[in-house]
């Protein structure tokens, strides 16, 4: 019998820190120089969809407004715009109150790319209503680039954080119920 773990609330909070300030470093120094034709990474959108996926229900909503006002506080976009996208996002991603990453990394990754592409579109389309750029301007050159290298960089987190299926530690060391101290 495998016995599944659950995330405790200290690692819970390290999980949500970590991810936080690397996501947030990468918003602010990588996402401006990672240009793919018009578009750029949301790793803000990663963040609040990961910790959506990862702790569901309200942690995930709240954490998707919080993503939301740091990527509207750093653009040149009007303020609340993607807080509003993101809450609804989160919403939607953490509605099941469980671990999707642990589950299967491949509905994980579905559900996030129908939401990056959700996300884009709606905020192109956001913009384009206040005048900021043309219709099929901000529709191909900048949401979908935007949702496929958002997508391209959500990988390497899903990944890491799909690795563990039984829970998550912040080590590499998982041992085994029947030989505690062991290695798989």
């Amino acid at each position: 019998m495998i016995i599944v773990p659950s995330i405790d609330k200290n690692t819970k909070r390290r999980l949500t820190v970590i991810l936080a300030a690397t996501c947030a470093v990468l918003q602010l120094a990588i996402a401006p120089n990672l240009p793919l034709f018009g578009g750029r990474a949301n790793f803000m959108l990663i963040l609040a969809a990961l910790l959506a996926q990862l702790f569901g229900g309200r942690y995930g909503t709240v954490s998707g407004f919080l993503c939301g006002l740091f990527f509207d506080f750093c653009s040149t976009s009007p303020l609340g715009l993607m807080a509003f996208f993101l809450t609804v996002c989160s919403y939607v991603l953490g509605m099941e109150v469980r671990n999707k990453l642990a589950d299967d990394t491949s509905i994980s990754l579905t559900q996030f790319s129908v939401a990056a592409f959700a996300v884009s579109n709606a905020y192109a389309l956001a913009l384009v209503l206040l005048g900021g750029a043309g219709f099929f301007e901000a529709l191909f050159a900048r949401a979908l680039p935007t949702a496929a290298i958002t997508i391209a960089c959500y990988l390497p987190f899903v990944m890491i954080l799909s690795r563990n299926r039984q829970g998550f530690t912040l080590s590499s060391r998982r041992g085994s119920p029947s030989r505690p101290g062991r290695l798989r």
